[in-house]
């Protein structure tokens, strides 16, 4: 499955501390036919359930870990968070944001245009995948997520962030209405698009969104789902599939 995986966080490991893995996967490398060609990692996009089930078991096995030991959500746009302690027998129903402080347990969240968010407190053991999209960002899906990490032991100037690929403020036009009002609840993300029409970039406002916190660290991978045609979009081609991007802390 060579190329699937487009990217691996490298573990910070210390004594006391978690090695936390990060990985964001492409669209290559799977065996799903067009239009979701070929790693679609969704079982909610009309693709077929038996090449889903396949990537998945790919994507278990490049990054080491038995299939079981992946938990997928049931996302709905929401601000809800789960936190996870066991493997899942399916997706967590409803939510948005898995957290864990269970090592080998790998949290992931799927996206085609949306931002993925990637979170850890190394000291603690606390980790979590967000689900971040126009509207779960504006609803507060990040501050709920780092409430939940916060009760379990982590500390916002300790966690490290990731924002995965996500539609760039270049590409993604809005009605100016639309724009105004998502500026007003999560500002950064307002802006222009190459066509000099109103644009949203939501990775922007997400970014602010984590500073504003006492985030410590915010890395941005700065690939646009719209314009790379290597990643799925939804926005530039519904139906598609759906990039994973993972999160775990070694046993």
């Amino acid at each position: 499955m060579s190329g699937s995986i487009a990217g691996a966080g490298p573990g910070r490991s210390a004594p006391g501390r978690a090695t936390v893995r990060r990985v964001v996967t492409t669209r290559s490398g799977g065996v799903s036919k067009p239009p979701y060609d070929s790693f679609n990692l969704g079982d909610h996009v009309g693709d077929d359930p038996a090449a889903v089930a396949a990537n998945r078991r790919r994507l278990a096995g490049s990054i080491g870990l038995p299939p079981a030991s992946l938990v997928w959500m049931e996302q709905i746009h929401s601000r809800n968070v789960s936190v996870v302690d066991g493997p899942a027998t399916g997706p967590v129903a409803a939510t948005d944001a898995l957290v864990t402080t269970t090592p080998g347990l790998a949290l992931v969240v799927l996206t085609a245009d949306c931002v993925p968010v990637l979170l850890s407190d190394d000291d603690a053991g606390v980790i979590a995948a967000v689900h971040a999209g126009r509207v779960g960002a504006w609803i507060g899906i990040v501050a709920e997520v780092l409430r939940t990490m916060t009760e379990l032991g982590a500390r916002p100037e300790r966690i490290g962030a990731l924002l995965g690929p996500a539609a760039s403020g270049a590409r993604y036009e809005v009605p100016a209405e639309m724009q105004r009002d998502v500026e007003t609840h999560l500002p950064g993300s307002a802006c222009a698009t190459t066509k000099n029409t109103p644009g949203l970039d939501i990775r922007a406002g997400v970014h602010r969104q984590l500073l504003d916190a006492g985030v410590g660290a915010v890395a941005v991978d700065p690939r646009c789902t719209i314009s790379d045609p290597t990643l799925f979009s939804h926005r530039r081609g519904a139906p598609t599939g759906r990039l994973a991007s993972v999160i775990w802390m070694e046993g």
